[in-house]
């Protein structure tokens, strides 16, 4: 088996990148999820709803590899502003457990001065492991 493209059906193709690749070991690694939908439009405008959405963006690459959450085993998040994120704690804990549960990979936050998408607040990736 080759490395696959995993694009979740019905999404706006990605250009110049791949959405997920899945390795013939099972190893998923899912690109920066950023807070726009499937046909790539910010629904949301503050920092918590666009995490929300890149979450829930996260999880539907892993379930369209044939995953689920309980499989990521690391995220990468890259955030422009370290104040808000901090202010929002409690709001981000909900948001979070409401798309992956209480499922807490290895995560690192990386505070960035901006990111590609003009509207973007945030960029995470994450790694999974599925059972092949």
């Amino acid at each position: 088996m080759l490395n696959q493209i995993i694009q979740p059906e019905g999404w706006t193709p990605a250009k110049g990148y791949a959405n997920g690749v899945l390795a013939k070991d099972g190893t998923l690694y899912v690109g920066g999820q950023i807070g726009w939908d499937e046909t790539q439009t910010f629904r949301a405008q503050d920092f918590v709803g666009q995490m929300e959405q890149a979450l829930k963006n996260i999880l539907a690459i892993v379930e369209a590899a044939g995953g689920q959450a309980s499989d990521l085993v690391r995220l990468t998040w890259y955030v422009t502003d370290k104040v808000d994120y901090l202010a929002r704690q409690s709001e981000v804990g909900q948001a979070y457990r409401r798309v992956l549960g209480r499922h807490f990979p290895a995560m690192t936050m990386v505070v960035v001065s901006a990111l590609v998408e003009d509207e973007a607040l945030v960029e995470i990736e994450a790694t999974a492991v599925l059972d092949r």
